[in-house]
């Protein structure tokens, strides 16, 4: 006899209806059997049937947040920055909702073209592009190629076709985090051209110099994980003026200004993340002051957002392997996947909520690490994560918002192949990407 059954009032009616919506897609829920679901899919089954770890997509959640793109920004121009999860479901699911793309390699440029999505709605990315990939997306009609050194100049120059539109990559000089890693606005730091500084002005120069290229505006990127917008309003201040400095220097109207994204989503509850309203009162307020300040134009404006797209969709699932408590020291949770699947922790000292799935646990909870399976002490996925007490090895656990820079990022670290992505919409899933076997791996061991 099951809990269930000795106390009905843990069904539907005593369990909580959903997770927060903060964390976890928008059609979470627990079943009558207490088992986490989302979009009617119960986590436990996916396992089951596809083995952990693995990563789950809900289509509707990534659908939704494109239409809360376009209702927030009705008169922008909205590309899906493509590195935090390029897939071709992905890709098609963006564009049928009315965004475009962005890419930063020739890899993610062919999946968006084998995806169909339209090369005329695909801006390139990139502060080390090669002559190879430069040439591809030439060659492909990309419609955008945003220029990040002078070197590209001259390689754009001699392989474009007439009229190809670029934007030139400067960095405002704001420093939204203080951390290298996710500040890519500042001055010092690879991505593009100090904003007023020589380098600048000489791209400028050369770009309007070339008969084939169509300087059309700027491009800046602040950082990663962004939730106070007042710091696009002062990006867009200082692009502005510097849109207005090359209509003075050159005569000539620059009409695109592209604000990148890195709008910050909560990982777990409680985490601040970027208010969309807020965000584009705070832009238009910001263009239309900068504007009537220097008598410019108003230009179109460009976000990109890809984590705020995706990141809330996905979560992922593992089985637990073991369960250690330490004397005197933590309780070592151990799962079947890690630093493979998910390097963010690793990488940025990122943090997740984590959660037993096949269950809805109803008795005491415990404070646990939970560890990946990888031969690396900074194998962990979460710390200091309340759990069951009474956890017990091949139980499934979820943890949520690992929609963004997860597939994107994953290795194969120990010979262990990349989980695979399925996904979940009304009650159905299906296989979007299957798991990475020792047989793929193998396979491109040609030495011997």
């Amino acid at each position: 006899m099951t809990l269930l059954e000795i106390f009905p009032s843990l069904r539907s009616g005593g369990m909580p209806a959903r997770l927060d919506s903060a964390v976890w897609p928008r059609d979470t829920h627990y079943d009558d059997a207490g088992r986490i679901t989302i979009d009617g899919v119960a986590l436990a089954d996916i396992a089951d049937q596809y083995g952990t770890p693995t990563y789950v997509l809900a289509e509707r959640e990534v659908r939704e947040r494109c239409k809360a793109y376009r209702a927030a920004f009705p008169e922008a121009e909205i590309y899906y920055a493509g590195k935090a999860l390029m897939i071709r479901a992905v890709a098609d699911w963006v564009t049928q909702e009315g965004l475009s793309v962005d890419v930063c390699s020739a890899g993610e440029l062919a999946v968006a073209l084998s995806a169909g999505v339209d090369p005329k709605r695909i801006i390139l990315h990139g502060n080390g592009k090669t002559f190879d990939e430069l040439e591809t997306a030439v060659e492909a009609g990309v419609g955008r190629i945003v220029v990040d050194s002078l070197t590209e100049i001259t390689l754009l120059s001699a392989l474009a076709m007439d009229g190809q539109q670029v934007l030139l990559r400067l960095t405002p000089g704001i420093d939204v985090h203080g951390h290298p890693a996710v500040a890519t606005g500042v001055t010092d730091q690879k991505f593009g051209f100090p904003i007023g500084s020589e380098s600048a002005a000489e791209a400028v120069a050369r770009i309007l110099r070339q008969p084939k290229l169509r300087l059309i505006g700027f491009h800046c990127h602040l950082g990663s994980q962004i939730d106070d917008p007042d710091y696009y309003g002062e990006a867009i201040r200082r692009m502005i003026a510097e849109m207005a400095r090359v209509r003075d220097d050159h005569d000539y109207l620059l009409t695109h200004l592209d604000i990148g994204g890195g709008h910050a989503v909560a990982y777990r509850c409680g985490d601040a993340e970027m208010n969309l309203t807020e965000l584009s009162a705070i832009v238009e307020d910001a263009l239309d002051a900068a504007c009537a300040r220097r008598g410019f134009p108003r230009p179109v404006i460009a976000i990109e957002p890809g984590r705020a797209i995706v990141a809330r969709a996905g979560v992922t699932l593992y089985r637990v392997l073991s369960i250690k408590h330490i004397d005197g020291g933590h309780t070592y949770v151990t799962v079947d996947g890690g630093m493979s699947d998910n390097p963010r922790v690793a990488l940025y000292g990122a943090h997740y909520s984590v959660v037993v799935a096949n269950r809805h646990p109803t008795g005491p909870h415990m404070t646990a690490t939970v560890a990946g399976r990888f031969c690396e002490a900074g194998d962990i996925l979460a710390t200091d994560v309340r759990l069951p007490a009474d956890l017990r090895p091949g139980e499934v656990l979820a943890v949520p918002c690992t929609g963004a820079y997860h597939h994107s990022l994953a290795s194969s670290y120990n010979s262990v192949g990349r989980p695979p992505i399925i996904a979940v919409r009304e009650g159905r899933c299906r296989e979007l990407i299957r798991r990475e076997t020792i047989a793929d791996l193998l396979s491109r061991d040609v030495g011997r």
